[in-house]
C-alpha cells in the first residue's frame, strides 16, 4: 500500500525525493533490499537537504544497518548548508554512531560559535578555561565534563581543585559526588592525610558506610608504613584531623559501635569494621589486635545481633579466616545454642519456631559447609545431614505458604544445602545414585519456588553433565536473561547445545547469543548520543568500554565461530554446495576476525552459589588457566573453520608443472594460506595438548571443561588434521598431473587407509548403551553422545575434502576408499538406530531403583527426571542420525 502510495506521488511530482525514500523505505520492509538501496543511493547521489528526505534516509539506512551512509548524507549537507545547526548535529550524532571520534571533534569545530556554546559541550580544555574565566559555567554537566577532561590529562591536582572550588559547589546530582571526586584526586595524588580525614569526617556522618572504612584503614596503614607525623603549628590536613596511629584507629571504631548502639536502627558497619582492623592487623603481623576483642567472641555476638539477617553469612564469610580450624566445631556448636529450637513429637530434631529462628540456623548450617565440617563428614554422615536439611526445607515451607509464585521460599537455601552434599557424594565418591537424587530434589524445590534462580542454574549444570540438554533449554528460557547476562551466562547454553546433538536448538541458542551482540553495536551507539545530548558526559566513556567489552568477548568469538561451523555441518553439501554456503556467511580463509590480544573473559563463573571453603572454592588460577583452555579450544575451532572455508578456493583444473596460469589465477596463494593454516592448527593442537598434561580439575560448580579433551582422547582431531593433509597432497598430484607421481598416489592411498582406520576407531568409541540399570542404578554414559557428535563433523569435513579430491585425475584408491566410507557410515546408521530402539523400549517409570534416601512424595519427581534424560537422548540420537543420513546420500553422490 505504501509502494503505491509513492508511485503515485511520483507520477505527478517525478523529482519528488522523499517520495522516492518512502517508496525504498517500502521495498526495504518487503524484503527487497537490492531495490531499495539502489533507490536510496539514487537520491542520495543528488545529495538533498531538505529535512523530510534526510530524516526518510536516515531511517532507511538504520533498518537496512549502515549507519555510514548516514554520515555521508549529512557531510553533503553540511557542505551545501553550512549555517545549519541541526545538520551539524545530526552529522555529529552520525559520527558519535560509527565511532568517529577525531571527526567528531572537528564537526565540532567547524560549527558556528553559538553551537559550540548551546549543544555541544567542548572538548578540548582550552575552551572549558575560556568558559570558566568568562564566568560562563553554569550547568552541572559542564563542571563534570572540565573534571573529566582534566582528570584524563592527569592534571589531578587542578581537578581537585575544581572540585574543591566554587565550580563544586555545583556537584549535587549525585550523593557525595563531591567528596567521592575529592578522595579519588587525594588518592591518585597519594595524599594520604587528605584520605584518612575526609573518610573519618564521613564516617562521622554515616558509620554504616562500607567504602569509606576500607579508605579510612587504607589511608591509616600509608601513613603508619610513612611514619607520618601532623605538622606542629597548622591544620592536619586540607580537610581536617587525621589518624595516624592504631590506637586513633581502636578508639575510632570502639566509638562508632558505642554510637551504633544509641541508633534505632542496627546497623553492620561498626561491629564489620573492627573484624576488617583485626584481619588487617594480622596480615601485618601486628600484635595490637587484641586490643580490639577476641575474633569468635565478636563473630558470636555479630550473629546474635544479626544472624536472622539473609546478609550475616556473607558477612561473616570474609572473617572466618580468623578463627583457628581446632575451633571450627565449638563455634558452629555455640551458635546453634543461641538458636530457639523446639522439639517436636512428631520430628526427631530440633525445628525452629519462626522465620528469624530459621535464619539463624541456616546461617549456622552455612558456616559449617564454609568451614569445611561437612566434607570432613564420612558417607552415611552425610546422608544422614542430606536427610535433616530435606526435613527442614519440608518444615520450612510452612513459612512460605502465603508466598507468591514470583517470591523465594524461606527454606529453599536447605534444599541447595542438601544437593550440594549429595554433588559431594556422586562427583568425588562416585556415588551415581546421587546425582538423581540431586535432581530429584531440586525439581521437586522448583516445583515450590518456581522462581528460584539458582535451581534453575544449578539443574541446568547437572542435566548438561549427564548429557541431557532437552530439559535445559526450557530452564535457560525460564531464568529470563536480560541483555548483558547473555554474555556473561549463555556459555552454560552454547556449551552444551551442539556437543550433545541438539542441533535445532543449538542453532536457535546461537542465533539468540549473537542477536544481543549484534543489537549491541546499535543500541550503544544510541545510549551515546542521548549522553552527548543531554550532557551526561561522564557516561560517554562507560558506554565506549562496553561496546568494547562485548565486541571482544570471548563469548562472542565462540558462539560466532560455532554457530558457522554448525551452518555448514547442517547445510554444505545438503542443501546448498560448500561454497554457496561459505559464499553467503562472506567466510575467507585469509581473513580472521578475532582480536586474540585482546579477548574478554565476561563469563560469570561465580553465578552459582557456593559454599565450599577456599580450598575448595574457584580461584583466579582457574579462571586464568579455564580462559587459556577457552582460547586454545576457540584458536583450534577457527582454523578448522577457516581451513573449510578454503576448500572451495582451490581449483581443479590440471596444470602443467610451473604453469604461469596457476600463479596467475592465483590458486598457488591459495595453496600456500592452506598449508600455513595447517601448520596453526598443528601448533594450536600441540599447545592444546600440553594444557590437557596438566590434568586441571575445576571445582564442581567452576567453569566446564571445553571439549579439546575429547577432541584429542577420541580420535577426531588426527582424523580432521589428516584430511587437511590430504587436500595438500592431492593439490600436488592436481598441480603435477599423473607422470611422475607415484610416489605422491602411494602417500594418497595410504593417507586414505590410516583416515578409514581412524574414524572406525572413532566409532568404537560410540558404541555402547547411553542408559544402563546397574545393580539397582541408572548409570548414564553421556561421552558417547559428545564422541558421535564429533564423529558427525568429522564425517562431514570427509565428505568435503573427499568432493575436492572426486575429480581429474581419478586415481586408483578413491573409489575403493569411497566404497568403505559409505559402508562405515551405514554402519554407523544402524548403530544409532539400535540406540534409539533401546531407548524406546527401557520402561524406565517400571524401574525399582534402591533408593532409601527418598521419601515417597519425592520418588514421583524421580520419575519426571528420568524421563527427562530419556527423552532428550532420545532427541539427540535421532537428530545425529537424521544428520548422518543426510551425509550418507551425499558421499554416495561421491561415486556418481
Amino acid at each position: 500500500m505504501a509502494i503505491q502510495q509513492a508511485d503515485k506521488l511520483l507520477k505527478k511530482h517525478k523529482d519528488l525525493h522523499c517520495a522516492k525514500v518512502l517508496k525504498a523505505i517500502g521495498l526495504q520492509r518487503t524484503g527487497k533490499q537490492d531495490e531499495a538501496y539502489a533507490l536510496a543511493q539514487e537520491v542520495a547521489a543528488l545529495e538533498p537537504t531538505d529535512d523530510n528526505s534526510l530524516q526518510a534516509l536516515t531511517i532507511l539506512y538504520r533498518e537496512m544497518h549502515r549507519p555510514e551512509l548516514v554520515t555521508k548524507l549529512y557531510e553533503a549537507a553540511v557542505k551545501k548548508v553550512p549555517n545549519s545547526e541541526e545538520y551539524h548535529s545530526h552529522l555529529f550524532m552520525a559520527y558519535a554512531r560509527v565511532g568517529e571520534y577525531k571527526k567528531m571533534q572537528q564537526s565540532i569545530s567547524a560549527q558556528d560559535e553559538n553551537l559550540s556554546k548551546t549543544m555541544f559541550l567542548p572538548l578540548a580544555e582550552r575552551m572549558v578555561e575560556k568558559m570558566v574565566k568568562e564566568d560562563k559555567i553554569e550547568a552541572e554537566a559542564e563542571v563534570e565534563l572540565y573534571y573529566m577532561i582534566l582528570e584524563r590529562l592527569e592534571k589531578y591536582q587542578e581537578a581537585l581543585d575544581v572540585v574543591r572550588g566554587k565550580l563544586g559547589e555545583k556537584l549535587t546530582s549525585e550523593l557525595q559526588s563531591r567528596e567521592n571526586k575529592c578522595m579519588a584526586m587525594y588518592k591518585k595524588l597519594c595524599r594520604w592525610p587528605e584520605c584518612n580525614a575526609l573518610s573519618r569526617r564521613l564516617l562521622l556522618k554515616n558509620s554504616d558506610d562500607w567504602q569509606f572504612y576500607i579508605t579510612y584503614f587504607d589511608s591509616l596503614f600509608q601513613l603508619i608504613d610513612e611514619s607520618w607525623t601532623p605538622p606542629l603549628e597548622e591544620e592536619h590536613s586540607l580537610e581536617g584531623e587525621v589518624h595516624y596511629s592504631i590506637e586513633q584507629a581502636v578508639k575510632f571504631i570502639e566509638e562508632r559501635i558505642t554510637e551504633e548502639s544509641k541508633s534505632t536502627r542496627p546497623l553492620r558497619g561498626p561491629y564489620l569494621a573492627k573484624l576488617e582492623l583485626i584481619r588487617r592487623l594480622r596480615c601485618r603481623g601486628c600484635n595490637d589486635e587484641y586490643k580490639l576483642g577476641d575474633p569468635e567472641e565478636l563473630m558470636f555476638q555479630y550473629f546474635k545481633k544479626f544472624g536472622d539477617k539473609p546478609c550475616c553469612f556473607t558477612d561473616l564469610k570474609v572473617f572466618v579466616d580468623l578463627l583457628p580450624s581446632s575451633q571450627y566445631t565449638k563455634f558452629v556448636s555455640q551458635l546453634l545454642e543461641v538458636i530457639p529450637l523446639s522439639s517436636t513429637t512428631e520430628s526427631e530434631i530440633a525445628l525452629p519456631t519462626d522465620i528469624k529462628a530459621l535464619q539463624q540456623h541456616l546461617c549456622v548450617v552455612q558456616l559449617s559447609r564454609l568451614l569445611g565440617i561437612y566434607h570432613a563428614m564420612d558417607k552415611k554422615q552425610k546422608l544422614t545431614v542430606v536427610r535433616e536439611l530435606m526435613l527442614r526445607y519440608h518444615h520450612g515451607l510452612e513459612f512460605g505458604k502465603t508466598c507468591l509464585k514470583t517470591e523465594l521460599q524461606f527454606s529453599d537455601y536447605y534444599c541447595l544445602l542438601a544437593v550440594h552434599l549429595l554433588l559431594d557424594l556422586w562427583l568425588e565418591e562416585g556415588e551415581e545414585m546421587a546425582v538423581w537424587q540431586c535432581l530429584t530434589l531440586l525439581e521437586e524445590g522448583l516445583s515450590h519456588s518456581p522462581s528460584n534462580a539458582q535451581f534453575k542454574l544449578l539443574l541446568i549444570r547437572i542435566y548438561c553433565r549427564l548429557g541431557a540438554f532437552e530439559p535445559v533449554a526450557e530452564l535457560y528460557s525460564s531464568l529470563d536473561a536480560k541483555h548483558i547476562q547473555h554474555d556473561t551466562i549463555g556459555y552454560l547454553l552454547t556449551r552444551y547445545a551442539e556437543s550433545l546433538g541438539h542441533y535445532a536448538a543449538a542453532s536457535q541458542s546461537c542465533n539468540f547469543a549473537l542477536r544481543f551482540f549484534h543489537s549491541n553495536q546499535k543500541d550503544t551507539s544510541e545510549y551515546i548520543i542521548q549522553a552527548y545530548k543531554y550532557g551526561a558526559f561522564e557516561k560517554i566513556p562507560e558506554f565506549i568500554a562496553f561496546r568494547n567489552r562485548l565486541n571482544s568477548s570471548l563469548h562472542f568469538a565462540q558462539v560466532r565461530t560455532e554457530r558457522m561451523l554448525l551452518d555448514l555441518l547442517l547445510e554444505a553439501n545438503i542443501s546448498s554446495s560448500l561454497e554457496e554456503s561459505i559464499k553467503s556467511m562472506s567466510l575467507s580463509p585469509e581473513e580472521d576476525d578475532i582480536p586474540w590480544k585482546d579477548l574478554r573473559d565476561n563469563r560469570d563463573l561465580t553465578v552459582l552459589f557456593n559454599w565450599d571453603p577456599k580450598d575448595r572454592d574457584i580461584s583466579e588460577e582457574h579462571r586464568k588457566l579455564s580462559l587459556e583452555e577457552e582460547t586454545l579450544w576457540l584458536r583450534i575451532r577457527s582454523l578448522t573453520l577457516r581451513l573449510v572455508s578454503g576448500l572451495p578456493t582451490l581449483s581443479h583444473s590440471i596444470q602443467p608443472k610451473n604453469s604461469e596460469k596457476t600463479a596467475e589465477n592465483g590458486v598457488s596463494s591459495k595453496i600456500d594460506t592452506i598449508r600455513s593454516l595447517l601448520q596453526q592448527l598443528e601448533a594450536a593442537v600441540d599447545s592444546g595438548k600440553k594444557f590437557l598434561e596438566q590434568k586441571i580439575q575445576y571445582p564442581v560448580l567452576g567453569p566446564p571443561p571445553t571439549r579439546m579433551a575429547g577432541f584429542f582422547s577420541n580420535g577426531s582431531c588426527q582424523c580432521q588434521t589428516s584430511l587437511f593433509y590430504l587436500v595438500s597432497d592431492i593439490y600436488e598430484l592436481d598441480t603435477n598431473g599423473l607422470e611422475d607421481s607415484a610416489e605422491v598416489q602411494e602417500r594418497i592411498g595410504n593417507s586414505f587407509k590410516s583416515l578409514l582406520e581412524r574414524l572406525t576407531d572413532l566409532f568404537n568409541k560410540c558404541k555402547g548403551d547411553l542408559i544402563e540399570v546397574r545393580d539397582g542404578t541408572l548409570k548414564t554414559q553421556p561421552n558417547l553422545l559428545e564422541n558421535l557428535v564429533f564423529f558427525v563433523e568429522t564425517i562431514s569435513i570427509t565428505q568435503w575434502v573427499s568432493s575436492y579430491c572426486d575429480g581429474p585425475p581419478v586415481f586408483t584408491h578413491f573409489l575403493d576408499y569411497v566404497t568403505e566410507l559409505q559402508t562405515l557410515t551405514s554402519n554407523v546408521i544402524d548403530h544409532i538406530k539400535g540406540l534409539e530402539i533401546i531407548l524406546t523400549a527401557l520402561k524406565l517409570e517400571e524401574l525399582s531403583l534402591k533408593d532409601t534416601l527418598l521419601l515417597q512424595e519425592e520418588k514421583k519427581f524421580t520419575k519426571s527426571v528420568q524421563g527427562k534424560v530419556q527423552s532428550s537422548y532420545q532427541h539427540s540420537v535421532q537428530e545425529i542420525g537424521e544428520l548422518l543420513k543426510k551425509r550418507l546420500d551425499t558421499i554416495k553422490k561421491l561415486k556418481i
